[in-house]
């Protein structure tokens, strides 16, 4: 993927001091530092749910934690991030959202989203967890839309066991390799991200256009035209 190098590089040197924080932390700390790092990202600070957990298996393949403990904290860690960050989305929604200038969604498209949500809002928060980028900010969207709080809960959970199993298995199995397998794995990142723009630009362009024809004006049998 040579387009993404240039990314990827300037990323990293964003990101790597973060990671190098983080795994002293787990070092440290043990599988209270994985609980409170899982926590932060799930809350929607940016430290990479990879490097955390597969660090953290990386500290299973030595002995220094067990593969229950960092699976239990990791999952533990979302649960409680994503709480968090479904909070500022219900609570918030109002004050952040329909009287905000800066970020003002209409009164109309939160309907949207709540119709969405209510149709769609389990598979998405379920499936959402095993990707990355999606996976930190859907508790946002899915407190917006009020959805039931112990549903989310639930599936929050059983969605993050796979990914945080994955990377904390992974970690264990490539031991000191673990850094080289957070950089391959963070292409990923770049690909959903590729994903998310593009069809965000496909919906706005697809409701664009059919605002357009359902917009015309009045006809003369129009009864507006006769309305007084």
């Amino acid at each position: 993927m040579p387009a993404l190098l240039p990314l990827a590089t300037i990323t990293d040197k964003v990101v790597e001091p973060v990671i190098e924080v983080a795994t002293e932390f787990i070092g440290s700390a043990g599988v209270v530092a994985v609980f409170l790092l899982m926590t932060l990202e799930s809350a929607c600070i940016p430290i990479p749910s990879e490097a955390i957990m597969l660090f953290a298996g990386f500290s299973v393949s030595n002995g220094e934690l067990t593969l229950f403990g960092v699976v239990a904290a990791g999952v533990l860690g979302n649960v409680a991030g994503s709480a968090i960050a479904y909070a500022v989305g219900y609570y918030g929604r109002l004050d952040l959202l329909e009287k905000n200038r800066l970020i003002h969604v209409s009164s109309r498209h939160l309907k949207w989203a709540d119709d969405w949500f209510a149709r769609y809002g389990s598979a998405t928060v379920f499936f959402s967890r095993m990707l990355p980028i999606v996976r930190t900010f859907i508790s946002l969207p899915a407190g917006v839309a009020k959805m039931p709080f112990w549903r989310f809960i639930a599936l929050s959970t059983l969605g993050s066991i796979p990914w945080v199993l994955a990377l904390a298995l992974i970690g264990r199995g490539v031991g000191d390799n673990w850094e080289h397998w957070r950089h391959n794995l963070g292409y990923l990142d770049y690909v959903v991200l590729a994903a998310i723009v593009i069809g965000g630009a496909y919906w706005l362009v697809k409701r664009r256009r059919s605002g357009d024809s359902g917009g015309g004006a009045a006809q003369p049998n129009d009864p507006r035209l006769t309305e007084r």
